[in-house]
Protein backbone atom coordinates (compact mmCIF):
# COMPACT_ATOMS: atom_id res chain seq x y z
CA UNK A 1 0.00 0.00 0.00
CA UNK A 2 1.36 3.42 -0.99
CA UNK A 3 0.94 6.27 1.49
CA UNK A 4 1.79 9.76 0.27
CA UNK A 5 3.86 11.79 2.68
CA UNK A 6 2.25 15.05 3.69
CA UNK A 7 3.88 18.07 2.09
CA UNK A 8 5.84 20.24 4.48
CA UNK A 9 5.12 23.96 4.75
CA UNK A 10 7.78 25.73 2.73
CA UNK A 11 10.08 28.17 4.54
CA UNK A 12 12.67 29.98 2.46
CA UNK A 13 15.30 32.28 3.88
CA UNK A 14 13.70 35.13 1.91
CA UNK A 15 10.36 34.45 3.62
CA UNK A 16 11.98 34.38 7.06
CA UNK A 17 13.81 37.66 6.40
CA UNK A 18 10.49 39.20 5.35
CA UNK A 19 8.68 37.91 8.45
CA UNK A 20 11.38 39.27 10.76
CA UNK A 21 11.88 42.46 8.71
CA UNK A 22 15.66 42.19 9.02
CA UNK A 23 18.58 42.25 6.63
CA UNK A 24 20.54 39.12 5.88
CA UNK A 25 23.72 38.50 7.86
CA UNK A 26 26.25 35.72 8.23
CA UNK A 27 24.71 34.66 11.55
CA UNK A 28 21.17 34.73 10.16
CA UNK A 29 22.23 32.57 7.21
CA UNK A 30 24.00 30.08 9.47
CA UNK A 31 21.01 29.80 11.83
CA UNK A 32 18.62 29.38 8.90
CA UNK A 33 20.84 26.63 7.46
CA UNK A 34 20.98 24.82 10.81
CA UNK A 35 17.22 25.18 11.23
CA UNK A 36 16.50 23.68 7.83
CA UNK A 37 18.91 20.82 8.52
CA UNK A 38 16.99 19.61 11.57
CA UNK A 39 13.48 21.11 11.76
CA UNK A 40 11.80 18.20 9.96
CA UNK A 41 12.76 15.89 12.82
CA UNK A 42 10.26 17.79 15.00
CA UNK A 43 7.11 17.88 12.81
CA UNK A 44 6.89 21.67 12.99
CA UNK A 45 6.61 22.16 9.23
CA UNK A 46 3.64 19.76 9.13
CA UNK A 47 1.19 22.66 9.24
CA UNK A 48 1.21 26.40 8.97
CA UNK A 49 0.11 27.12 12.55
CA UNK A 50 2.99 25.13 14.02
CA UNK A 51 5.56 26.78 11.81
CA UNK A 52 4.18 30.30 12.26
CA UNK A 53 4.03 29.89 16.04
CA UNK A 54 7.58 28.52 16.19
CA UNK A 55 8.95 31.31 13.97
CA UNK A 56 7.18 33.95 16.07
CA UNK A 57 8.32 32.61 19.42
CA UNK A 58 11.98 32.00 18.55
CA UNK A 59 12.02 35.28 16.64
CA UNK A 60 10.95 37.18 19.72
CA UNK A 61 13.17 35.26 22.13
CA UNK A 62 16.32 35.64 19.99
CA UNK A 63 15.75 39.18 18.75
CA UNK A 64 15.12 37.74 15.27
CA UNK A 65 18.25 35.56 15.40
CA UNK A 66 20.52 38.38 16.64
CA UNK A 67 20.99 37.09 20.20
CA UNK A 68 21.83 33.50 21.07
CA UNK A 69 22.50 34.42 24.70
CA UNK A 70 20.61 36.74 27.02
CA UNK A 71 22.13 40.20 27.23
CA UNK A 72 21.65 40.35 31.00
CA UNK A 73 24.26 38.87 33.34
CA UNK A 74 22.00 36.16 34.75
CA UNK A 75 22.42 37.38 38.35
CA UNK A 76 18.63 37.69 38.57
CA UNK A 77 18.44 33.89 38.29
CA UNK A 78 20.83 33.30 41.17
CA UNK A 79 19.24 31.14 43.86
CA UNK A 80 16.12 30.47 41.77
CA UNK A 81 15.40 26.94 42.93
CA UNK A 82 12.42 26.78 40.53
CA UNK A 83 15.08 26.79 37.77
CA UNK A 84 17.28 24.32 39.63
CA UNK A 85 19.86 27.00 40.39
CA UNK A 86 21.01 25.59 43.72
CA UNK A 87 24.76 26.29 43.55
CA UNK A 88 26.50 29.64 43.85
CA UNK A 89 27.01 31.03 40.36
CA UNK A 90 24.26 28.97 38.71
CA UNK A 91 22.27 32.09 37.75
CA UNK A 92 24.91 33.62 35.46
CA UNK A 93 26.25 30.22 34.37
CA UNK A 94 22.85 28.94 33.23
CA UNK A 95 21.28 32.14 31.95
CA UNK A 96 19.12 32.01 28.84
CA UNK A 97 20.80 30.67 25.71
CA UNK A 98 19.65 29.42 22.33
CA UNK A 99 16.85 30.62 20.10
CA UNK A 100 14.31 29.97 22.84
CA UNK A 101 16.57 30.97 25.76
CA UNK A 102 17.00 27.74 27.73
CA UNK A 103 17.39 28.97 31.31
CA UNK A 104 18.42 27.37 34.60
CA UNK A 105 20.49 24.42 35.73
CA UNK A 106 17.47 22.10 35.64
CA UNK A 107 16.79 22.77 31.94
CA UNK A 108 20.50 22.49 31.10
CA UNK A 109 20.57 19.11 32.87
CA UNK A 110 17.45 17.93 31.02
CA UNK A 111 18.67 18.93 27.59
CA UNK A 112 22.09 17.44 28.33
CA UNK A 113 20.46 14.13 29.22
CA UNK A 114 18.07 14.11 26.28
CA UNK A 115 20.62 15.12 23.63
CA UNK A 116 23.61 13.36 25.21
CA UNK A 117 25.68 16.56 25.11
CA UNK A 118 27.12 18.02 28.33
CA UNK A 119 25.66 21.53 28.38
CA UNK A 120 25.98 21.59 32.17
CA UNK A 121 29.78 21.59 31.90
CA UNK A 122 29.72 23.60 28.64
CA UNK A 123 26.74 25.97 28.87
CA UNK A 124 27.99 28.37 26.19
CA UNK A 125 27.59 25.63 23.58
CA UNK A 126 23.88 26.50 23.60
CA UNK A 127 24.84 29.90 22.16
CA UNK A 128 26.34 28.38 19.00
CA UNK A 129 24.06 28.42 15.93
CA UNK A 130 23.55 24.65 15.70
CA UNK A 131 22.77 24.09 19.37
CA UNK A 132 20.77 27.34 19.58
CA UNK A 133 18.47 25.84 16.95
CA UNK A 134 18.44 22.30 18.35
CA UNK A 135 17.73 23.53 21.88
CA UNK A 136 14.70 25.50 20.66
CA UNK A 137 13.37 22.48 18.79
CA UNK A 138 14.05 20.26 21.82
CA UNK A 139 12.17 22.67 24.12
CA UNK A 140 9.28 22.92 21.64
CA UNK A 141 8.95 19.15 21.55
CA UNK A 142 9.50 18.67 25.30
CA UNK A 143 6.71 21.13 26.12
CA UNK A 144 4.43 19.59 23.44
CA UNK A 145 3.92 22.98 21.80
CA UNK A 146 2.85 21.47 18.47
CA UNK A 147 -0.41 20.44 20.17
CA UNK A 148 -1.05 24.00 21.34
CA UNK A 149 -0.16 25.38 17.90
CA UNK A 150 -2.58 22.94 16.26
CA UNK A 151 -5.34 24.36 18.46
CA UNK A 152 -4.11 27.91 17.76
CA UNK A 153 -3.53 28.50 21.48
CA UNK A 154 -0.75 31.01 20.91
CA UNK A 155 -1.12 32.75 24.28
CA UNK A 156 -0.61 29.41 26.05
CA UNK A 157 2.53 28.79 23.98
CA UNK A 158 3.89 32.15 25.13
CA UNK A 159 3.18 31.22 28.77
CA UNK A 160 4.99 27.86 28.43
CA UNK A 161 8.03 29.50 26.86
CA UNK A 162 8.22 32.68 28.88
CA UNK A 163 6.59 31.70 32.16
CA UNK A 164 4.37 34.74 31.62
CA UNK A 165 3.35 36.96 28.76
CA UNK A 166 6.41 39.16 28.31
CA UNK A 167 6.40 40.56 24.78
CA UNK A 168 3.16 38.79 23.91
CA UNK A 169 1.95 41.60 21.65
CA UNK A 170 5.19 41.53 19.62
CA UNK A 171 5.00 37.74 19.44
CA UNK A 172 1.45 37.97 18.08
CA UNK A 173 2.62 40.47 15.45
CA UNK A 174 5.36 38.04 14.36
CA UNK A 175 2.82 35.20 14.29
CA UNK A 176 0.44 37.22 12.10
CA UNK A 177 3.31 38.20 9.81
CA UNK A 178 4.41 34.56 9.53
CA UNK A 179 0.89 33.38 8.68
CA UNK A 180 0.60 36.08 6.02
CA UNK A 181 4.00 35.43 4.39
CA UNK A 182 3.71 31.64 4.52
CA UNK A 183 0.27 31.57 2.87
CA UNK A 184 0.96 33.72 -0.17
Amino acid sequence: MYVALQDKVRLSKTQLLEIYKVKDSEQFTEIYRCLMDVIDNYDIRDNIHRLAAFIAQVGYESGKFRYLEELVSGKEYEGRTDLGNIHKGDGPRYKGRGLIQITGRYNYEQISKDLDVDFVANPKMLATPYYAVVSALWFWQKKELNKLADEELFREITKKINGGYNGHEQRVQLYSSALYVLTR
